[in-house]
C-alpha cells in the first residue's frame, strides 16, 4: 500500500546531522510508535475501528488528511497511540504520507523530526482549524480537540459541496450537544449547532484498554441528501466565529503558539 512505509524513515531524504544521543532518541520514538501500532493490532481495537471507518470513507477515492492537536507523542502514550491509529488509517486508505498534513504548536524538535522521517508534512501556520477542502476528499483527524476547532472547520467549509466531501474523526458532536446548554452551543459554536441535523455519526468501538485514549471519539460525515434538506437560512449565515463571549475557549489562537522550529513546513 502507498503508506506502508510510514513506520520507517522515508527513503531518499537527506538526514540532518545529529548528536549520537539525539539520534538514539529519534530511533526510540519510532520504535515506540511501532510498538503502539502492534498493540492496536493485537488488541483487536484497530480491526473493529476500521470496520466503522470504511462506510463513510468508502473506497476508490483519493483522500488527503489533515491532523490537528495530536499532542506530545514522544512522551505521551495516549498521543502515540493516536498517531499510530492515524498511520494505520493512511495505510488502509492508501494515502501517501506526503498527503497528510499536521499541526500542533506543542510539537517538540524531536517530534517534528520524527514526523519528517515518517514522510508526513507540517502545515505552514496555525489555521485555527480553518482549513478548506479545496474540492478534495479530506479526512480531518482531530481526536480530543477543542470545540472551537470543529466549529471553525465547519465554517470554512460551509456548503453542501464541501461538507459532503469531508469526514471528521474527533469528539462526538452528539456529546457536545448533550454537555452544553442550548443557548451556549448556539451562541459560541453555531456551526456545530446548525449541522447536527445534517451529520451522520458513528462512535469508535469501546475498548477497556483505550477508555481514555479514544473516549468520546466518533466518525462524522455529511451526506449531501441530508444537507440539502436543511433550510435555506442555515446556509445564508456565514459570519466568521469570534468567540467574544466564550468563557472556556479551547483553542490556541494564531500568534499565541510561541516559537516553533524544525523541518520546513510544506504547502498542502
Amino acid at each position: 500500500m502507498a503508506a506502508a512505509g510510514c513506520w520507517r524513515a522515508a527513503s531518499g531524504r537527506r538526514r540532518r546531522k545529529r548528536g549520537e544521543k539525539e539520534e538514539e532518541s529519534g530511533v526510540a520514538v519510532l520504535r515506540r510508535l511501532r510498538d503502539a501500532r502492534d498493540e492496536l493490532l493485537s488488541s483487536g481495537f484497530w480491526a473493529a475501528s476500521a470496520g466503522a471507518v470504511r462506510e463513510p470513507l468508502g473506497s476508490g477515492r483519493a483522500w488527503r488528511c489533515v491532523c490537528y492537536g495530536l499532542g506530545r507523542f514522544a512522551a505521551c502514550p495516549a498521543a502515540r497511540l493516536q498517531l499510530a491509529f492515524l498511520l494505520l488509517l493512511l495505510e488502509m486508505l492508501e494515502v501517501p504520507p506526503r498527503h497528510c498534513f499536521l499541526f500542533d504548536p506543542a510539537f517538540s524538535e524531536l517530534e517534528l523530526a520524527a514526523l519528517e522521517a515518517l514522510g508526513l508534512h507540517l502545515l505552514p501556520e496555525n489555521e485555527e482549524g480553518k482549513h478548506s477542502t479545496n474540492g478534495s476528499p479530506t479526512l480531518f483527524y482531530m481526536v480530543h480537540c477543542g470545540k472551537a476547532l470543529y466549529n471553525n472547520l465547519l465554517w470554512r467549509n460551509w456548503s453542501v459541496g464541501a461538507l459532503s466531501n469531508m469526514v471528521i474523526i474527533g469528539n462526538s458532536f452528539k456529546g457536545i450537544e448533550e454537555r452544553l446548554l442550548t443557548r451556549i452551543l448556539e451562541r459560541d459554536y453555531s456551526y456545530i449547532a446548525k449541522i447536527l441535523k445534517g451529520v451522520e455519526e458513528v462512535a469508535l468501538p469501546a475498548h477497556p484498554r483505550y477508555s481514555d485514549t479514544f473516549n468520546d471519539t466518533s466518525i462524522h460525515w455529511f451526506p449531501a441528501h441530508k444537507l440539502e434538506r436543511l433550510s435555506a437560512e442555515v446556509w445564508q449565515f456565514l459570519e466568521e466565529p469570534t468567540y467574544e463571549d466564550c468563557d472556556d475557549l479551547e483553542i490556541i489562537r494564531k500568534g499565541e503558539e510561541g516559537s516553533q522550529h524544525g523541518p520546513a513546513p510544506a504547502q498542502p
